[in-house]
């Protein structure tokens, strides 16, 4: 590794010369951004010049203006806060920008710095909704929210505590060549369909087999759009209006993300990963991701569903769904590592009470695991590869771990005994 900070300082301070960028372009590398790394190891995204100004302009639609004052708190090596750093600058505004993100400290920094619009990701906004209520938690100037990530329910109760802040929420990753946006607010959506839009970046929502993890094809071999109401694989026809750069030096990996002779022969769609389903008003939903999702008792379960349910128990304050291997078993049986809030003890009947009333019975969580904090990435997102892996072997696991009891309706330790019983067959699950 070389520092970087005692160059920056020998370089010159006069203007570049044009030379430099004389050869510079729009479909140019601008930067490399690597991603999340949820469900693998992080890839380095080509990012265009063309794609960055693109990512510049999204403030601008949602009316941002030069007089406002945007607080910033996420890592500038993510798109997203590469994203709100460059379009206040596109902009002329102001940027409040915290080297780290706090929850306790938020609203005394928007005060302070008299914050106008804040940007959030993942689990932002529930982290502020679970700090202790204030009397001067509606005292702000925020007007907007922008970001992407955050649940309905999480949503609804941001506003209710915080006032009415309008909030966009988009919908995009680091290397596709796709972008979704709530324009209207509708709580809980990512966007809505509109024909010019999808008329200029045509994409399309389609039927895909979990199990065997690839799209379902017609008997002529291509794909087929999903119902209303039914989710489904997001995919944005690759274009010159939309081109797909991919990852830097791994000709594999970007392969890997193109689906060709989806509707006709020779055609190219970027393959998002991402499942999501449109209700019958035309707006637009995420779902869960593919590598998220598992099928269990021949149904698919998704994950963020799950999570939804089990951190509204007032005792939970974070939940990481996920699908475990089972010897002998077909599909993935439910596991959830929880981190309690403080002080609260695990509930094992109450929490068996509360599934069995929200969700049906493949989709409820058969293992359960207590951490005291759930590993997250730069920009909050649940990190599940090594949990995955982990499995629920206790003799591996030094975290407390819970087995869904039918017959006494409780969550119950899982012991070695009770483990080799459920690998042998004995214990059905």
């Amino acid at each position: 590794m070389e520092t970087f900070s005692d160059k920056i300082r020998q370089a010159s301070s006069e203007p570049i010369p044009v030379d430099v960028r004389s050869n510079v372009r729009l479909m140019s590398p601008a930067v490399y951004i690597y991603t999340s790394g949820t469900t693998g190891l992080p890839k380095a995204a080509v990012l265009t010049h063309l794609r960055l100004w693109n990512l510049s302009f999204v403030q601008s639609t949602f009316g941002v203006s030069s007089t406002d004052v945007f607080y910033l708190n996420l890592p500038l090596y993510h798109t997203s806060g590469l994203m709100a750093f460059t379009g206040t600058i596109e902009r002329g505004s102001t940027l409040a920008l915290r080297s780290k993100f706090s929850a306790s400290h938020f609203w005394d920094d928007c005060r302070k710095y008299n914050v106008t619009v804040i940007h959030y990701i993942g689990e932002t906004m529930r982290y502020l909704c679970s700090t202790q209520k204030r009397p001067s938690d509606r005292n702000h100037k925020v007007r907007m929210a922008i970001g992407n990530g955050v649940r309905a329910d999480v949503w609804r109760e941001f506003l209710n505590r915080f006032g009415h802040i309008s909030v966009k929420e988009l919908y995009g990753s680091t290397e596709g060549n796709i972008g979704l946006s709530n324009y209207t607010g509708k709580v809980g959506a990512v966007g809505r369909v509109n024909f010019f839009h999808k008329w200029l970046l045509p994409y399309a929502i389609i039927k895909y087999d979990i199990e065997k993890e690839e799209p379902l094809r017609n008997s002529e071999g291509f794909c087929v759009e999903a119902a209303t109401g039914e989710a489904g694989l997001l995919i944005s026809q690759i274009s010159q209006k939309a081109p797909f750069i991919g990852y830097a030096r791994d000709p594999k990996q970007t392969e890997k993300k193109r689906l060709h002779d989806v509707f006709v022969k020779g055609d190219q769609y970027f393959n998002t990963g991402d499942l999501l389903w449109i209700d019958e008003e035309n707006f637009i939903y995420f779902q869960d991701r593919i590598g998220d999702t598992f099928r269990w008792k021949g149904e698919n379960v998704a994950t963020n569903e799950v999570s939804d349910i089990l951190t509204t128990m007032p005792s939970i304050q974070e939940a990481n769904v996920y699908g475990v291997k089972v010897p002998g078993q077909e599909g993935r049986a439910g596991m959830a590592a929880l981190r309690l809030k403080e002080g609260e003890p695990f509930d094992g009947t109450g929490t068996f009470r509360h599934v069995s009333r929200y969700l049906p019975a493949y989709a409820r969580p058969r293992f359960i695991r207590i951490q005291n904090c759930l590993t997250v990435t730069g920009t909050f997102k649940h990190r599940k590869v090594k949990l995955v892996e982990e499995g629920f072997k206790p003799d591996e696991i030094s975290d407390r771990l819970y087995i869904l009891d039918d017959k006494d309706k409780c969550y119950v330790p899982l012991t070695q005994r009770m483990y080799d019983s459920v690998v042998s067959g004995m214990i059905k699950l």
